[in-house]
């Protein structure tokens, strides 16, 4: 190759690096601006160290203008920081099983308009079958989950997701090969279970999250009545 053509190819490719990262700057979360936000109420600031929004969050790769969803909600913790992470060009359906009008109020206010609810039963998740979502999280209650209504659940992300898009499975760590024998009576579940059920629906396991293990758990109590010292695994699964 001439040696001028060879040095056009290497600014080409200098710029079109420097253009690749900023783009990536561009939608790189400041996930210590939306944590601080003095909006936040005190009790969810509170559950931070433990859960580690903004670990788990860069682990699953959410960025600004993503398309995603919370699903068993409850009263908005990631719901809410998904909706400062993936801002105005973004899209958060907040998912329960029962709809709760206190809950839903909140996503009135017009810092959250870019929230949805869509609330139903979960082996009948109301999340359009389009292929339209970046991201799927359920934070900590996959267990609550009737076993019975899990495979319809799981094939309806599925279906919602994009080809690459990710679901996320966060929960509380049961003994390995308990299956669902603690998810009553300890609030936990044993991974290898949720493992199976959810490449049974067509996903693959991309990686496995290390940021909430606990190694020194016993995974014989209750994690309701002695919380934050358990063990927690994130997975996350990618539609191919």
């Amino acid at each position: 190759m001439p040696k001028r053509f060879a040095t056009k190819a290497r600014c080409f490719l200098r710029s079109l690096l420097v253009l690749v990262s900023a783009g990536c700057a561009a939608t790189a979360p400041d996930f210590s601006a939306i944590l601080s936000n003095p909006e936040r109420p005190a009790n969810e600031r509170e559950l931070d160290a433990p859960r580690k929004p903004d670990e788990v969050l860069a682990f699953y790769g959410v960025k600004k203008g993503d398309k995603v969803a919370d699903l068993w909600a409850g009263r908005g913790y990631y719901t809410a920081i998904l909706s400062e992470v993936v801002g105005a060009g973004g899209l958060v359906y907040s998912v329960n099983q029962n709809s709760r009008d206190e809950i839903n109020q909140r996503w009135k206010a017009q810092k959250f308009a870019n929230v949805r609810v869509a609330d139903g039963p979960f082996d009948k998740l109301a999340l359009a079958q389009d292929a339209s979502l970046d991201f799927v999280l359920i934070h900590l209650n996959y267990h609550d989950v009737a076993p019975e209504a899990r495979a319809a659940m799981n094939k309806r992300i599925l279906g919602a997701l994009k080809r690459g898009g990710i679901y996320g499975v966060v929960d509380h760590s049961a003994k390995d090969g308990s299956g669902n024998e603690a998810a009553k009576t300890l609030h936990r579940i044993d991974k290898l279970l949720v493992i199976k059920e959810v490449t049974s629906a067509g996903f693959t396991l991309a990686k496995d999250g290390n940021m909430l293990r606990k190694p020194e758990d016993t995974r014989d109590f209750n994690v309701n009545k002695e919380r934050n010292k358990d063990d927690r695994f994130v997975l996350a699964f990618q539609k191919p």
